[in-house]
């Protein structure tokens, strides 16, 4: 005999599916259309893409880190790159991240917001289920974000993302020119996140800073285009990755495979370390 409890059972959680179910479709109506993918605007890799790159960002630097950020420009101009992060297949992090090197995807749920960037498969998670900051968190490149929608124009509709990052790791900088974060890894990003009233396949990212390598918060915005049928590229950064770091110099892997240097009548390592190394 079939057991009537059972199909009761199973009768309720199909109901409370269709209603779980039934609820967020409803829900989800009152979200934005950010899917797709969305490919940054703006060539070059300066943080602020409407500035030049370089000397041309003015960023608010203290004097300290101003010294620290020629220094940089210094390294780079002499062939070196073992300041920039990124070429040593680190994560960029907040607020770098943004720019998007290689395509992103922003999706949507109603308690999170992921938003994943091909360049080194970099991942955030933005909560906005009205939770608060947690005590004990581990820090990490993306920080750990806490989101909120307004809906600005009271229609009913979302159509911004305001978004906190706080617990970030280093090290950190803002662009490929060396722009430097402070080392306390105290930073704290502000993101306004929405759609281009005048063309909605246009995603805006206004982006402001705050950290103690600046003399006052720092604010710029990005820009992404949006492609709706999207071909997905996986990234890797060691794959193609021709640069060697041996005690902070910087050195590339030529075409033949062999040890080369980065800048004119840059020394050759010390024979000593593959010495040691093969031992």
């Amino acid at each position: 005999m079939p057991d009537r409890g059972a199909f009761a059972s199973i009768a309720l959680v199909a109901v409370l599916c269709a209603a779980s179910a039934g609820a967020w479709s409803q829900e989800s109506s009152k979200f934005p259309d950010w899917k797709g993918q969305w490919v940054r605007i703006g060539g070059g890799g300066q943080f602020d893409p409407s500035k030049p790159p370089v000397r041309g960002q003015q960023p608010p630097l203290t004097p300290e880190h101003q010294a620290i950020w020629e220094a940089n420009i210094a390294e780079a101009r002499a062939g070196g790159q073992y300041y920039n992060t990124q070429v040593r297949c680190m994560p960029g992090g907040m607020p770098r991240m943004m720019m998007a090197y290689e395509p992103m995807e922003v999706i949507i749920l109603p308690d999170i917001t992921y938003i994943h960037i091909t360049f080194n498969s970099e991942f955030r998670r933005i909560y906005t289920d009205g939770r608060d900051w947690p005590k004990n968190v581990e820090p990490s490149f993306a920080g750990y974000s806490i989101g909120k929608w307004i809906d600005e124009d009271g229609d009913g509709l979302y159509d911004m993302l305001e978004v906190e990052t706080r617990n970030l790791k280093g090290p950190r900088i803002f662009d490929p020119s060396g722009i430097p974060l402070h080392e306390d890894n105290q930073t704290i990003v502000k993101e306004r996140i929405f759609l281009d009233k005048a063309n909605p396949n246009i995603l805006r990212d206004e982006i402001t800073t705050i950290d103690n390598a600046l003399t006052r918060p720092w604010t710029i915005t990005r820009g992404y285009t949006r492609t709706r049928d999207p071909n997905w590229i996986e990234h890797s950064c060691a794959e193609n990755n021709d640069y060697i770091f041996i005690e902070g110099q910087t050195y590339r892997i030529e075409v033949d495979g062999k040890l080369g240097p980065s800048r004119p009548g840059q020394p050759p390592p010390d024979p000593r370390h593959f010495n040691e190394a093969q031992r």
